[in-house]
């Protein structure tokens, strides 16, 4: 076959990827709910964690300050921003203290204002003093407000019921929307309908109210702060997108850099891209079949985790030599290339049984990417590769880095264990916390963002979002009558000052029976109208000025209960079902709070009302515990069976133990460089520490399989001489961002590719054989 015909092959294999990579992303479903990277809950508390992490009304709520203006101007546009997003149906709510009073119940829930209301009163007397009452209102500059109302209201319980769900600590109001303290910004609180684990979807909604907001603006000098859960995820989204692009971009420049360095060839680039790509392509593929949405997290993470799969084509081109063709120097390297990847898969296959989502599409993406990429490399790349290359072991710099290798000292046994002691003493000693159990602490917002966020929160009474009481009930009826019993509990401990305010379901629909108990007491049509007759008798009003009043009376006594379902459509559903959990038999109404500062004495008093006070803060801790123990018992599990591979392949004890004697030094090693540095483990440290492990036992496996021959210890030199090289290089890069979790990525591997190398070089090589 000649040069032209393998070069038109690449082409070829290129081509079929670049096809398959377009037919596959055309089908596949990327997936945001990192609740895949979660354990399965166990507590109460770590369930509403879960449920509050994608759907909570939390991570739906964007806070949002517009400033620069006069506050005059800058609530001209908040009442504009909020009709623009009103209509917008990727917002279930929108507030900023304004609007019209009506809006507070829609025109076909009207009526159940007086189930709904606690205070309403139909007697002759009260009739006719709120008569007086909007006699004197019709006077006032209020006047053209009240009027519309006056009909079908004339108590005004629409507005009473308006204020009543007014929150607990409204922010300050000024020109009639909501202001920080120092009146300098007009602020909104916006409720997307996207899920808080919908990128895609906060993105859209993020998008949506800039543009309305540049509409609003005109010409002024006015500026828009968005902050919020969703608002962070778009930002980090777009930063770690920008960050993955230059990363990426660097790291191919440099593998392809180094690759050409090595083999002086623009050749071996391309070709070694191409296992690469397939073991990608194959990894997303079999994700996409077994699972329903492929995680973000497992596409990313995944591609970074079968970089090793980079090692392959480098040991193939490493190792050819004049007089063997490559089919013969492919299948003499494979028994212990397959060692090297069936060790690998072996190791993140136990992730299957973790019991966590997300981590079995990351061990089947994985175990099909790393054996693909092998199988091409074994299978098709020999075919490409030029029969007659420069052997790598006449290279002069190879010899001469070689010959100052062998006149180095070798690590005993009793040195090794030194270093263990040492670097397990480090690790286990170090000052500081061992792991890093806050979720918060791996988050990648800035902290001026963070704080930026908690002063909004603050400043428009934002509930607390650590504790929530829940009262479990098995049914959604029994949940709100459990709420109100609740009530005069909670008003007591807020004039105690335990906590400023509470929030809860019942606040805006009382129970089906409190509603029967409210209907019983309202008056039949014929009582009514002599109540309402006798009131109006001595105002100004028309007999018949109140006739839809005394329709609605009368529609309210024949209708049946409001249910969370009838609340559907309108600005109240949001809030009830942030409120009011509705699961399979079973319902949980929870009690936000505000203010908390005795949580011990709060637990003490809803106690015996079956209330429990939930530490949000304390499950996701304990969520992030037992997320780790999975882990780490996958990765005892990991060991062994990547031992008793080894095992196998070698049946020589003595080997056996040099061949995993620097994976299990480098571990140690790891462990003490981050502890030494002040680092807490997280779970990405662990989860990186596979890939270290996975990295050294191939170097080891080489240096082994190169025996005392000193040409092939030279060819082995090289090829992990420049397959640790191109690693470092990409890890190095990725420890350089500021993306947390590709931080730890970064760091961990970049310290194992330098020890994994150093130690196989000073533990597996045997000393050359005499000429």
């Amino acid at each position: 076959m000649t040069a032209r015909h393998r070069l038109l092959l690449a082409l070829l294999w290129l081509a079929a990827l670049a096809l398959a990579g377009g037919a596959l992303s055309a089908r596949l479903q990327l997936s945001g709910d990192l609740r895949r990277f979660m354990p399965e809950p166990r507590t109460p508390a770590q369930k509403l964690l879960i449920d509050e992490l994608g759907e909570g009304p939390g991570a739906r709520l964007l806070l949002v300050a517009i400033g620069g203006e006069p506050p005059q101007t800058l609530a001209a546009q908040s009442e504009a921003l909020r009709a623009a997003l009103a209509g917008d149906a990727r917002f279930a709510l929108v507030a900023n203290g304004g609007g019209d009073a009506l809006e507070a119940i829609p025109p076909r829930l009207r009526p159940y204002r007086y189930l709904l209301s606690p205070g309403f009163d139909a007697s002759a007397a009260a009739l006719r003093a709120a008569l007086d009452e909007r006699v004197q209102d019709l006077a006032s500059p209020a006047a053209t407000l009240l009027e519309p109302l006056l009909p079908r209201d004339p108590t005004l319980e629409t507005l009473k019921l308006a204020e009543r769900w007014q929150p607990t600590h409204a922010p300050r109001r000024l020109h009639g929307v909501w202001f920080d303290r120092g009146g300098r910004e007009a602020l909104l609180a916006v409720q997307t309908r996207a899920a808080g684990f919908d990128p895609a979807g906060q993105a859209a909604a993020l998008a949506a109210i800039r543009a309305a907001f540049e509409r609003v603006r005109g010409g002024t000098r006015s500026r828009l702060d968005v902050t919020g859960p969703g608002a962070f995820a778009v930002e980090v989204g777009g930063r770690t997108q920008r960050e993955a692009g230059v990363i990426g971009t660097l790291d191919s420049l440099l593998f392809a850099l180094l690759l050409w360095l090595a083999y002086r060839s623009w050749k071996a680039p391309l070709l070694g891209a191409l296992p690469l790509a397939s073991g990608g392509l194959a990894g997303l593929a079999a994700v996409a079949l077994l699972f329903e949405g492929v995680h973000g997290i497992t596409v990313a993470f995944g591609f970074t985790l079968i970089g090793v799969a980079q090692d392959y084509p480098i040991h193939l081109f490493s190792h050819q030599r004049p007089g063997v063709s490559p089919w013969a120097s492919a299948r003499a390297l494979w028994p212990t290339l397959g060692t090297g990847v069936a060790s690998t898969c072996i190791a993140y296959a136990t992730f299957l049984v973790s019991g966590v989502d997300g981590l079995r599409q990351l061990a089947v993406f994985t175990v099909a990417g790393l054996g693909t990429a092998a199988l091409a490399t074994r299978l098709l790349l020999p075919g490409l590769i030029d029969p007659a290359p420069r052997d790598t072991a006449s290279l002069p710099w190879v010899q001469r880095l070689w010959r100052a290798a062998a006149r180095g000292p070798r690590l005993r046994a009793l040195p090794a264990l030194a270093l263990a002691l040492a670097a397990a003493a480090v690790a286990a000693f170090a000052p500081g916390p061992f792991w890093e159990n806050d979720l918060a602490r791996l988050t990648p917002v800035p902290t001026p963002r963070l704080q930026r966020d908690a002063q909004l929160r603050a400043e428009l009474g934002a509930p607390d979002v650590r504790y929530v009481l829940a009262l479990a009930a098995p049914d959604t009826e029994a949940a709100l009558q459990a709420s109100e019993r609740l009530l005069p509990v909670l008003e007591r401990l807020r004039a105690q000052g335990v906590l400023q305010g509470f929030d809860l379901a019942a606040r805006y629909l009382p129970s089906a029976a409190t509603q029967r108990a409210r209907q019983a007491a309202l008056p039949d049509t014929p009582a009514l109208q002599a109540a309402l007759a006798q009131a109006v008798a001595a105002t100004p009003f028309r007999e018949d000025a109140f006739a839809g009043f005394v329709e609605d009376v009368a529609a309210a006594r024949r209708a049946a209960p409001l249910s969370p379902r009838d609340l559907d459509g309108t600005p109240l559903a949001a809030t009830v079902a942030s409120l009011l959990l509705q699961g399979e038999g079973q319902a949980t109404a929870l009690v936000s709070l505000s203010g908390l500062r005795d949580p011990a004495a709060v637990q003490r008093a809803v106690a015996p009302a079956g209330a429990r006070l939930l530490d949000l803060k304390q499950a996701s801790e304990s969520l992030v515990a037992e997320y780790r123990t999975r882990v780490l018992w996958a990765l005892a599990l990991a060991a062994v069976l990547l031992a008793a591979t080894v095992w196998l392949a070698l049946r020589a004890p003595r080997r056996v133990l040099r061949v995993l004697a620097p994976m299990a030094l480098t571990t140690l090693v790891i462990l003490a460089a981050l502890r030494g540095a002040g680092v807490e483990l997280n779970l990405f440290h662990l989860v990186a520490l596979i890939l270290a492990a996975g990295l050294g036992l191939d170097y080891a496996l080489f240096f082994d399989h190169a025996g005392d021959a000193p040409d092939e210890q030279r060819r082995a030199l090289h090829a992990i001489l420049v397959c640790s090289a191109v690693t470092f290089v990409v890890f190095a890069l990725l420890a350089l961002s500021t993306i947390p979790v590709l931080r730890a990525i970064g760091v961990t591997v970049a310290v194992g590719v330098a020890s994994n190398f150093a130690l196989a070089l000073l533990i597996v090589r045997r000393p050359t054989a005499p000429a």
